[in-house]
C-alpha cells in the first residue's frame, strides 16, 4: 500500500466488505445513519473519536496508516528543536516506532535499488543501525 495519499474513507469501506459486518451494526456502534454510514465512506477524513469507533469495530488500527505516512514522509525534526521538545514536553514518549512489513520492504527496496544508502536511512528516518541491520540479514 502507499502511504504518501490516505483515503480513510475507502480503507474503512474494504475493511467493512472484508468483515462482513451489517450496516445495522455498524450504525448503533459508530452511533450514524445509514447516509452517514455511507458518507463515511466517501470522506477522505475524520474526526479521530469516529475514526476510534471504527478501528474498535473492525479489530483494525487506522491511526496505524497516518503512522507509516509519519515516517516515510514528515520532514525529519531539527536536533535542536528535538532536544528542546523532549525537555519540555508533557506528551508521551514512545519508546520505539511502528514499522510495519510495508515500511520495512520500502526501506529494503531503497537500499537494494542503490536510491540511498544505508547511511542515508538511517539518518533520514532515523531507524537505528541495529535495526536496520537486522532486517538485512532476515532478508538474505
Amino acid at each position: 500500500m502507499k502511504f504518501k495519499e490516505i483515503h480513510i474513507g475507502n480503507l474503512i469501506k474494504k475493511r467493512t466488505v472484508e468483515s462482513g459486518i451489517e450496516l445495522s451494526r455498524i450504525c448503533n456502534f459508530i452511533p450514524c445513519t445509514e447516509e452517514q454510514a455511507f458518507e463515511m465512506y466517501n470522506a477522505s477524513s475524520l474526526d479521530t473519536d469516529v475514526l476510534l469507533r471504527w478501528s474498535k469495530l473492525l479489530g483494525y488500527d487506522f491511526f496505524r496508516l497516518y503512522t507509516q505516512h509519519m515516517i516515510l514522509y514528515a520532514p525529519p525534526p531539527s536536533e535542536n528543536r528535538d532536544q528542546r521538545i523532549k525537555k519540555t514536553s508533557q506528551m508521551p514518549v514512545f519508546r520505539k516506532n511502528i514499522y510495519t512489513r510495508e515500511i520495512i520492504d520500502f526501506i529494503l527496496e531503497l537500499i537494494a535499488t542503490g536510491q540511498k544508502t544505508k547511511q542515508e536511512i538511517m539518518q533520514q528516518y532515523k531507524i537505528p543501525k541495529a535495526t536496520l541491520y537486522r532486517w538485512i540479514n532476515k532478508q538474505g
